[in-house]
């Protein structure tokens, strides 16, 4: 698969490439999924020093545009969030504790990273949430979703397939002026759609559990990274399942973000090796 290379972003120097290569983001793809706040998040807690160019040329080449191009508005959102996650930094309890460091300090990051990431998940709904939830991701940072995690509860019937499976048109309308979820009608849609899909799925393979979970021989992936350079944005396991999946009829559903649902429900282990969840849910492996 060909994937977009940074530097084929308007502005973004081989050192800017380089430096955000060193904490994974390697290609277009990978920064879209994140959003420009994790990559500079994850850039601070590495040790770097982003400067508000860079800030500009990530949220701007990400739309296709030139830095110059932002307006007043967009450039004092960009500074107030540069200097939110800078703050962030003077006191980090990822660092303290030996979390991975892309969860930052917000708490409900870190409570997913501690109680949730990388966990197995073998239950059919809970699935489905995080389909649900990686596909509205696309294009924003997972801390965005994970804020709007409790309106897309509400919205989409506790994410019961079978319920969001039999919404009607009229439910799409209503749901594009839900504030509590991503308003985007192509995810919406996408939503719905891929809750038929999966009820297929269960029906041919007797679970959804069992579909997925053959991806990876129905075991954990226990990977060693020792920075997050090492991990990859996607793996011949994550393209092969995001190919099965288009091919049952799902949306939002590229490898990136096939991977990016591994991770979360445990089909491998990418904690890194200096995080304590790491040794927890290796189980001495």
């Amino acid at each position: 698969m060909t994937r977009s290379t940074l530097d084929q972003l308007p502005n973004i120097g081989p050192r800017s490439a380089a430096w955000l290569a060193t904490v994974g983001i390697r290609d277009v793809a990978t920064l879209r999924r994140l959003g420009v706040a994790e990559a500079l998040r994850r850039l601070l807690a590495a040790g770097h020093s982003p400067s508000m160019n860079l800030a500009y040329a990530l949220h701007a080449g990400l739309a296709g545009r030139h830095w110059q191009s932002l307006d007043a508005d967009e450039r004092g959102a960009l500074i107030m969030m540069v200097d939110g996650l800078r703050r962030e930094r003077t006191a980090s309890p990822s660092r303290d504790t030996g979390r991975c460091g892309w969860c930052g300090d917000d708490p409900l990051y870190m409570r997913y990273h501690d109680e949730e990431w990388g966990v197995p998940v073998h239950d059919d709904r809970r699935l489905f949430e995080f389909v649900v939830l990686e596909g509205a991701q696309a294009g924003l940072s997972w801390l965005t979703v994970l804020r709007k995690r409790d309106g897309y509860r509400r919205a989409f019937a506790d994410f019961d397939p079978a319920a969001v499976a039999a919404f009607t048109e009229a439910d799409v309308a209503a749901l594009l002026g839900d504030a509590g979820i991503v308003r985007n009608r192509a995810k919406i849609l996408s939503t719905v759609g891929n809750a038929r899909a999966f009820l297929e799925l269960q029906a041919r393979h007797g679970s959804f559990d069992r579909f997925v979970w053959d991806f990876v021989d129905g075991r954990p992936r226990i990977n060693h990274w020792h920075s997050l350079s090492e991990m990859p944005a996607t793996t011949p396991e994550s393209d092969a399942l995001s190919k099965a999946l288009k091919a049952a009829g799902f949306k939002f559903v590229g490898s990136t973000i096939c991977y990016a649902h591994m991770q979360a429900t445990g089909m491998v282990n990418d904690h890194l090796v200096s995080c304590f969840r790491h040794a927890e849910l290796a189980g001495g492996r």
